[in-house]
This record gives structure tokens, sequence and C-alpha cells, in this order.
């Protein structure tokens, strides 16, 4: 207490200080103390000179009962009632009056501290019974910490008016009690007539659903038109049902395996995987659009999905609105622990290229993981204290009390909706079986599992409730659960009669109308995407002009002045404008075009330059936006990026008439998001029939750089390519970038595109389009050689990307016309026809080649030497770095050798005594710089 004593000590000087400034200006003090006085000068006459002189030791006491409200407001949730069947852990110093310097003598001695409150001079009985009721029931309020006092001042209003007691009409209470029904019943039946069948029911939290049920139609009065959903597998079923309406017999058909389609290509996932949409009506009659995401297993890799998908919506159907639309999240308290994605997720949150106006995000708190206890899963003593880092709100609650959660929840979308925040609410339940309804919990959890055992389901508990208030009555309550009951045994019936299930849901509706899922002639049918050339220097000239009333760096203006040239007097563009164009011709065409990425705005390499800051200030000019037609968005993202892939994925699925990318600062970069391209990018069709229009832009080639800033595993990607899921390019032309660019706007499908992009190249001089090569045509899958002489040579190079250059240069320096260099720019779907087109022309050739500067176990030669056993399109020899189990060396001397020996390998002749010294050599030096 030695603190307390030197806290209180102090008080009574600066309590005097505050009330003198009170008596000169009552607003120089803050709204509560004005409060204060007030009561004080009410109820002791305002002629006292000073506080402390008058009132010293009660004013004293007036101190400790502040303190008591804000320790209350502060601490108060360390000690409510949550948790269902756990007794708490005890937290010290605890809420006692002692802790706060007060007595029991003191509970009936009238304190204006109440003003504080709302109370006015009130007894401190009342007080704090007030607070109890509050901050200590089943509602447990952490929100204290919030930096803006109208946040703060928002949420003590709302729960201490109303003691965090929810008041909901009879009708609600009706309604609540049917939505846990139809919770617990549906669980329980699904339980019985698929005896031994996986769903990760969600029994033990099924409090959920009314309050799913209850932040809807909350939703719908403050104007929501849709919610977005991301949720794992555990309840997914019973929200599908119960608060997306799909409807029963599909969920029997999909437990009867009456979904599958021996005739379609599709793999299809687990029913607990699978995303619905669908339009409800409110009870004020409201339609209220809802999309519930398809997600893997992967424990909250569909947070950044949902978060795009909405952000995406709120661009192009909602204008910018995030009041019409809202993203609601349901996690584990596990994986909302121990999952880095959810912070990656929540530090996007207030940025420009990722707000969304605010998540609701539901936290299914079963108190244990797999079999892990949350002792082991957590250092925090929350596990939604991450919640903190952007200072949102967080609230936890009883799942046993169904009124208790449907008030926060609908709390929670009015904060979200005036403060535009995330808000937490971790629902405190239990998992009534094991991780799945298979397992034995009691293997790991025995004492836990007993209690569980005993504890009555939350419809139980909510059907006492009501029945002691005499709301409803034993008859209609059983009539209610007879009724749904045959109504799922009608269902059940029904699925079975039928021979197969087909999905309801229209595969290509809204913003993908007129699209469809690719087929095998949909990837050879040309596309052209070639620009007038009046209309493509037009659009150059914008992008190359500087406004003359603004100050730029001394560089960016030669910059500028040089890509002027290129299109007022060369007419030849280098990569930079030719990735600009393509934005800009897509712009033009109706098509808006999104960049995000760590640093894109200038681009890692210093070369793009989209968005210039002035020399004199921190304003930002954007060339593009001088171009009529739609919106060209460009980012420099959070340091993420599992987190903004994910996002930049959602927001591509939401909206395929927009060209979305992601951009990697390096090629592997995306090392750190390949849970989202197994997951969604390589996969989603096939599990879930939905396209993706996604373009990843990975930085890729061998400059010497060291192992982490040369690869962008284009090894992992081929491995990954199967049934035309996904599209592999490593262009080597400005004009073929532009192309593919377009390419991906102007089919009738959408298929996520890798492409890997260069980084010397970015000013090699021979890497350079001419016009002409823009304005005719289109994207070119493969490029054969015009240099050699297609009679005499015996030799044909196959090569991806940057190689092509370096092999380029020597076959030009020793005038090479017998060996002739054949680009694949489009590595999948691999153009098998073309390249077939293109060996047959080289008539006396014996050697068929393919050089790379990946290690040989790595890069595209892994995926052609598989595909060469049922393609000769594909059977070539190989040239390349020696297999390696790191991507590059470090060392400069040791790459610029082996580079080197891979180009004069490439042109090695068995009867050119030169080139064969040439290449002793260069093996002599490699030995020397410490190469394989």
């Amino acid at each position: 207490m030695d603190s307390l004593n030197y806290i209180n000590s102090n008080n009574a000087a600066f309590i005097d200080s505050l009330y003198e400034a009170y008596k000169q200006d009552p607003q120089s003090v803050e709204f509560g103390w004005q409060k204060f006085f007030e009561g004080f000068d009410f109820g002791r006459g305002s002629q006292a000179p000073t506080v402390s002189a008058e009132t010293p030791d009660h004013f004293l006491k007036e101190i400790n009962v502040l303190n008591m409200i804000d320790g209350y407001r502060g601490r108060g949730h360390l000690f409510a009632k949550t948790n269902p069947v756990r007794e708490r852990r005890q937290y010290f110093p605890g809420k006692e009056l002692e802790t706060f310097g007060l007595a029991q003598s003191d509970l009936d001695t009238v304190f204006n501290a109440g003003v504080e409150v709302g109370m006015g001079p009130s007894k401190l009985r009342d007080i704090a019974q007030m607070l109890e009721e509050t901050y200590c029931g089943p509602i447990g309020a952490e929100y204290h910490y919030i930096r803006n006092p109208i946040k703060v001042k928002w949420f003590q209003d709302r729960m201490e008016s109303q003691r965090n007691k929810p008041s909901f009409s009879v009708e609600e209470k009706k309604l609540m009690l049917r939505k846990v029904s139809e919770a617990v019943i549906f669980e329980n039946f699904l339980g019985t007539k698929f005896l031994g069948q996986k769903r990760f029911s969600l029994e033990g939290a099924e409090a959920l659903i009314p309050a799913m049920d209850s932040v809807i139609q909350k939703g719908a009065t403050l104007g929501i038109q849709e919610f977005t959903i991301g949720m794992a597998h555990r309840g997914r079923l019973n929200v599908l049902a119960n608060i997306m309406k799909k409807t029963y017999k599909e969920i029997f058909s999909e437990f009867e395996g009456k979904n599958y389609d021996e005739d379609s290509t599709a793999g299809g996932d687990v029913k607990y995987h699978l995303g619905f949409s669908t339009d409800v009506e409110a009870e004020n009659g409201k339609k209220v659009h809802l999309s519930l995401c398809p997600n893997p297993s992967h424990l909250e890799a569909v947070d950044p999905v949902v978060e795009g998908l909405t952000r995406s919506k709120i661009d192009f159907k909602y204008n910018g609105d995030h009041t019409k639309i809202a993203p609601i999240l349901i996690h584990g308290d596990a994986s909302v622990a121990g999952q880095g994605i959810v912070y990656e997720v929540l530090q996007m949150e207030k940025l420009d290229g990722y707000r969304t106006g605010g998540t609701i995000h539901l936290v299914i708190n079963n108190q244990i993981g797999f079999t892990t206890n949350f002792v082991d899963a957590r250092s925090s003593t929350y596990c939604t204290d991450v919640a903190k880092t952007v200072l949102s709100p967080v609230f936890h609650v009883n799942g046993d009390d169904v009124e208790a959660l449907a008030y926060v929840i609908n709390m929670a979308m009015e904060y979200r909706q005036v403060f535009h925040d995330d808000v937490f609410i971790d629902i405190l339940c239990y998992r009534r079986y094991g991780h799945n309804e298979a397992d034995e919990p009691k293997f790991t959890q025995p004492v836990l599992y007993k209690a569980i055992e005993a504890h009555p389901n939350p419809r139980e508990v909510y059907l006492n409730k009501l029945m002691a208030e005499n709301i409803v009555a034993d008859a209609e309550v059983k009539q209610m659960e007879q009724d749904f009951r045959s109504l799922l045994q009608k269902e059940l019936d029904e699925s079975k009669a039928q021979d197969r299930f087909t999905e309801s849901a229209p595969m290509f509706a809204g913003a993908w109308n007129g699209l469809h899922l690719a087929t095998e002639r949909d990837f050879i049918a040309p596309v052209n995407t070639a620009v007038a050339k009046d209309e493509l220097l037009a659009i150059g000239k914008k992008l190359t002009e500087l406004p003359k009333n603004k100050v730029f760096f001394k560089k960016i203006e030669k910059l500028f002045e040089e890509r002027g040239k290129m299109v007022n007097d060369t007419q030849t563009f280098d990569w930079a404008m030719g990735e600009l164009m393509a934005y800009g011709s897509l712009l033009k065409d109706g098509h808006p075009v999104r960049l995000s990425g760590e640093d894109v705005k200038r681009g890692t390499f210093s070369h793009r330059h989209a968005v210039l800051t002035l020399a004199d200030s921190e304003e930002e000019y954007t060339p593009m936006n001088s171009i009529e037609g739609e919106k060209f968005s460009i980012y420099n993202s959070l340091l993420s990026e599992y987190g903004v892939l994910g996002f930049e994925y959602g927001y591509a699925l939401a909206n395929p008439n927009a060209l979305t990318i992601w951009e990697a600062q390096f090629g592997d970069f995306f090392n750190g998001a390949q849970t989202i391209v197994d997951q969604y990018i390589v996969s989603a069709e096939t599990k879930w029939q939905r396209g993706n229009g996604l373009v990843m832009l990975l930085p890729h080639g061998y400059e010497g750089q060291g192992p982490e800033h040369s690869s962008a595993r284009i090894e992992r990607f081929m491995e990954l390519c199967a049934d035309n899921n996904i599209q592999v390019a490593n262009c080597t032309t400005p004009a073929n970038f532009f192309h593919i660019l377009r390419r991906q706007m102007y089919r009738e499908f959408r298929k996520p595109l890798i492409i890997f992009t260069p980084k010397s190249l970015l000013r090699n001089p021979k890497c350079v389009s001419p016009l002409a090569d823009f304005t005719d045509g289109g994207f070119k899958e493969v490029i054969d050689d015009n240099y050699a002489d297609a009679k005499k040579v015996k030799r044909v190079l196959f090569c991806s990307g940057k190689i092509y250059y370096d092999l380029l240069e020597k076959q030009q320096a020793d005038e090479r016309k017998d060996v002739a260099i054949v680009r694949l720019e489009q590595l999948y779907p691999t153009p098998v026809q073309q390249l077939s087109a293109i060996r047959a022309r080289y008539t006396k050739a014996t050697d068929f080649i393919w050089v790379q500067e990946e290690p040989e176990n790595m890069g595209a030669w892994p995926y052609l030497y598989r595909k060469s056993r049922t393609e000769d399109a594909l059977k070539f020899d190989i040239i390349s770095r020696n297999e390696s189990a790191s991507t590059a060396t470090g060392f400069a001397k040791q790459h610029a050798a082996q580079q080197l020996y891979i180009v004069s390998k490439a042109f090695e002749s068995p009867a050119g005594k030169k080139v064969k010294e040439a290449v002793k050599a260069t093996a002599e030096k490699m030995a020397t710089a410490g190469a394989d």
C-alpha cells in the first residue's frame, strides 16, 4: 500500500489545482471532472476556498473511488464470468475495495465520483454494483487502451448506461431461441445420420448462429448491403445451412457423395471447405448479400482473401463507400494467437491501399487447439491480444449467454459503422467432441472433457432462461423441435432419392458474367492485343510529360526527357515504357489497373517511376492519372508477402474486369506467401471451380547478386502446373510483356499469370522493342531466331528470359550462323505445337539443347525433362549450372565463371578445336574460382 499512500498524499494538491482551474473556467478541465465538481459544489456548497482545506479525507476517498472506476474499466475483464466450463485464472491485485484504498465502512458513504459513471452523487455500494454488473458479468470489455478518447467515451456511455445488460423484445428473444435451436438440432441430426463422418461440428459454440443472424439484422438497419465472410472448417456447415441458407438437402447430398461428377475434370474439395453466396432478407425487409469464401485447411489463410474481396467490391460496386459492405472473419482461438497472417492482415487495416472500413472478428474460443492446451498455445493473456497492436477493442463473452453475445455483436456493428475500425469478439465456449468427431479428446484433456460432458448445451441454457421468464412454454418448444427435425428428415430423404446434386449457385454471375472456365482450345486461340499507332503514341506522350508548375528531382526530369525521346524520336521503348503503356492502354479500354507490392511506385530497381515525389515537398504526382479512362491504383505495400498476395488474390476474385497485379520486391520473396500460391492460386479452380486473373510479377535473373536475389524459383511454379491451371511466362522483350499483360484482359476466361520479370534487362540497350511490335499482333509464346541461317543450323538452343541476351551476344560476336537461339516465352501452358514446328524448320540440326542459368535441379528443366517422356518437342539435352542446394553462389567471381561456362558450352562444336580449348580454359577458371 506504500504506492497507494504516495498517490493519496499527492492527489489532494492535484485536485485542489484542478478545482481552482474549474472555478476560473469549467471548460478548462475534462468533462468528467466538470461533472465531478458540479456534484461537489452541489453537495458541499460552492463557497469553500479550497478542496483540500475543507475536506481532505473525503476528497482522497473521492479519488480512490475514481481509481476504482478506472480500475474496473481497465481490468474488470480479468474478473468477468466469461468461461462456461472452467474456473477463471486468478489475477492480482483483485477488485476488492481494499485494492483501491476503500473499506466496507465506506459502502454507504455518498461519493460525487458517481457523476463519472452517469449516476450522480451515489453511495459507494451502488457505484460498485453498477461497475460489477457492467464489467464483471458475462461480458468482459477491453477498450481502455484505445488512444482516442472519443472512442473510449463511446463505449463507456453505451455499456455503463445499460450496465452491459441486453434488452431484447420478446419477438427477438424467440428468434434467438429458434436460431440456437436450429444450430444445436442440426448438429445433432448430422451426428446421428452420418455417424463417423467428419463435420467439424459447432457443438459447444452454437450461440454463434443467433449472433451471426443478429449482426446481419443490425447491419441491415445501419445501411449494410453485403457481408463477406471468412472462416475455417469448425462450424462451417452450420453457418452454410442456418445463416447462408444453403439447403439442407444440398449439404446432405454432399455427405452422400452425390456432388461427385465422374465426367468433370474438377477435383473438388471436402464439404467443410466450400464457399457459398446468397441473398437473405432482414427483418426490416432489406436484402443483404452474403458471401462465404471457400478456404483451405491452412487456418487463417482466408483472412486476406476476404479483405481483398471486400475492398474490390468497395471500389467497384459501392463507389468507395465502405459503410455498405463489411467483412466478418471467424477465427479459432489457437489460430488467431498462433498464425502470423492475422497480424499481417491487421496491419493493413488503416493503410490506404487495403482499408476495408473495419472487420468484425469472431473468435470461436474452444480453449484448446487440436490437442494443445491454451497454456501451451500462447504467451499472451488472451488469444485476442494481437488486436491491441492496432488498438482494436476486444470483448470476451460467455458462449452460453446467447443474449450477451447478440448484444455485443450489435454494439460492435455500430462501432464499426461509426469509427470504421476492427472489433474482436472472443466467444468463450468449448468443443464438445475432439478435433473431429472421430477423435478422442480424453486422451489429452480428461478433466476438461469430464466437465464438458456434464455441461448443458447453449440451447438448454437459453431455453431454461426464457422459460423462467415465461416467454416460452414447454409445449411450444417441443413443437418447434419436432417441426425442425421433420424438415431435416424430409430434406435427407429427398437427397437420398436424387441421383446427383448440382450446385445451385451460378458459377459465373455478377462481375463474372460472360466469362467461362478455359478449355484447351481457348489457350491456342490467338488474341489480338495490338494498339493503334496514334493511340499508343498519345498514351506515351501523356506518360512522359511533366507538369511545368511542379518541381521534380533533376534525375527524374532527365529520365522523363529520355522517355519523351522514345515517344517522339526513336519510337523504340524499354521495359518500363512497355509496361506503363500496357497499363495506360488498358485504362483507356475500360479496364481498371491495380498494382501493389513492396516499393512498386518507384520500382525496386528504380525503373518504373509510376509515382513521382516532388523535390520540394511530400506531394506525389502520378503521370498515369493524366490518361482519361478507368482508375489506376498503385500502392506501396507493408512489408508483407503472405497477407498482401492473399489480399490481391481476393481483389481479383471480385472483379475480373480489373488487371490486378502483385509484384515481389525480389522474385524469391514470394516464398513468404507460398501458402497462397499452393492453396489458392494454383488449385482454387480445380477445388472450387472459381477462376482468378491475378498477375504475379517476380523479378528473376542471375546477375551475381547471391542466393536470395537471383531466383524466383521457376521450378516451384512448374511443378504445380497441371490441367492448364496457371500461366507461366518469362518474357524477353518489352513488347511481349506489353501484349501478355493486355491479353490477360481480352480472353473470355481468367487464369493466374506468373511472369518472371527482369532486373539487369531493365537497362540493357538490346532489351528494347520498336513501335511496330506494339501496334501489330499479340503475345508470342515462342520467338524464333532471326539471325541464324536455318539451312546451316546444326544446333538449336532453347532458352527463356535473360540468358537469351548472353547467348545472343556470343552468337553475334562469333558470327555463329550455325547456331539458332529460340526463346520460350510462355513456359506453361507449354506451346508444344509451336515448338514442334520450329524444330522441323531446322532440318540439318542434330543438337536440340535447353540452356538455363539456374542449376540443373531448378528452373524449367525438371518440368521439361518430365514432359519429354510424352512430348518429342520437349526432348532436349541440358546446359546449366550443376545441381545445387542453393539457388546461386554468393561469390561474384564464381558467378561470372559459371555464366561464362554455360555460354561457352552452348556454342561448343565437336569439330571446333578453338572452342574446345576455350571451354577447357573456362573450366580451369571455374575450378580456380571454386565452382563445381
